[in-house]
């Protein structure tokens, strides 16, 4: 099976499909492999949370009408800390946006994006198994079925999260391990949520509840491992009792709890290198701390504006060293900066140290005075600036 001419994308969840879906609009060939079934994603309830910026982009592709009605929009994103005075409000009514940001369920997304999708460019259950990257084009070798199958690209694009990775030659990841887990779920509340997302930090880790659904929050509680273990063992009653004490009574009692889920966090990112015929975007080339939502968003604007340098190129330069360079500088300030932002966030909100608590509530009241800072915070959650 050979497709000189068709841009391979590794990797069929949002950002995978929001750049197959780019090209489409604009004619351009590709050819999306995805690892798993058809429509095997549709239920996936796992909460995503999109900022404007995401919106922005998912409107020009005409998807944002086929979800919205079941997103549900943060018009107020409450910052605390745990123990200490000090605390803030940003609102999208200030910021002229009609919401900071919405969360929805991963497969209200992903079935969206597949219906738009042209069968015809599309894989289901080819699993990736080596990429070869040479002079003049890439090779992915992918199973499907009972055959192992070759294609020869201008362009592999990995947007698989990374696990087509772990074989390729000269790609170097930084990484920096945080020692926490984040435990997620979703939790029922005695009152509504009213539109607003509260995040609240502790010594031991953020916390955020996120409006979704009418009575619910999807809940991200954030700690060191040994912390989560004894979470995770906890009946629901009990649990429910040490949520209410970690974030106090904004929401009323907590109801019910649905099943509770963790997983490592860690930072990563690929070291600053270019490799001719092969991208690399989303979680596959960067992973951050969810303490500011920016991982997801970040992906969606990596696909944007790989997707805007393959349209306007001519096919001579796909996957040329020249546009794979433009594609990094273009997008290293966002995606370093989306970085550091998160990290910076943990350090300063995280420290127990004595007088960092009063320093940063002290920050985070003279937040709530002067607008710019409060514009800077809107404006690198939203789009990344």
């Amino acid at each position: 099976m050979n497709q000189a001419d068709s841009i391979v994308i590794i990797g069929g969840g949002p950002v995978g499909a929001v750049l197959a879906l780019s090209l489409q609009q604009k004619s351009v060939p590709f050819t999306l492999l995805e690892a798993r079934a058809k429509g095997a994603s549709h239920s996936d309830t796992r909460a995503l949370a999109l900022s404007h910026g995401s919106r922005l982009i998912l409107e020009k592709l005409n998807i944002w009408s086929a979800i919205e009605a079941q997103a549900t929009a943060i018009k107020t994103i409450h910052i605390s800390q745990r123990g200490g005075f000090g605390r803030t409000k940003l609102q999208a009514a200030e910021h002229q946006l009609p919401a900071l940001g919405y969360v929805l369920p991963y497969g209200v997304l992903t079935k969206a994006l597949d219906a738009q999708l042209d069968l015809n460019h599309v894989l289901y259950d080819a699993v990736a198994t080596e990429v070869r990257y040479e002079s003049s084009e890439s090779e992915v070798f992918f199973k499907q079925a009972d055959s192992e199958i070759c294609i020869s690209s201008p362009l592999t694009v990995i947007a698989d999260g990374g696990r087509s990775l772990d074989n390729l030659p000269n790609i170097e990841r930084e990484t920096k391990d945080y020692g926490h887990d984040a435990l997620v779920s979703k939790v029922k509340t005695e009152l509504p949520h009213a539109n607003i997302a509260y995040e609240r930090f502790t010594p031991t880790g953020p916390m955020a509840l996120l409006p979704n659904g009418e009575h619910d929050f999807s809940l991200v509680w954030t700690g060191e491992k040994a912390k989560i273990d004894a979470l995770m063992a906890l009946s629901d009653a009990d649990f429910l009792n040490a949520l209410h004490a970690a974030f106090g009574d904004r929401v009323g009692r907590f109801l019910s709890i649905q099943k509770r889920n963790r997983f490592p966090l860690k930072l990563s990112t690929l070291k600053a290198s270019v490799t001719p015929h092969l991208a690399i975007i989303g979680n596959a080339a960067q992973t951050m701390h969810p303490v500011a939502g920016q991982g997801f968003n970040v992906g969606l604007r990596d696909a944007e504006a790989l997707a805007k340098l393959l349209i306007h190129a001519p096919k001579t330069q796909w996957g040329s060293k020249s546009m794979l360079q433009e594609y990094q500088k273009l997008r290293e300030r966002d995606a370093r900066g989306s970085l550091k932002f998160t990290d910076s966030l943990l350090e300063i909100f995280s420290n127990d140290l004595i007088g960092v608590s009063g320093a940063r509530g002290f920050g985070l009241g003279a937040l709530s005075l002067l607008r710019p800072a409060r514009e800077f915070l809107v404006g690198k959650m939203s789009y990344g600036k």
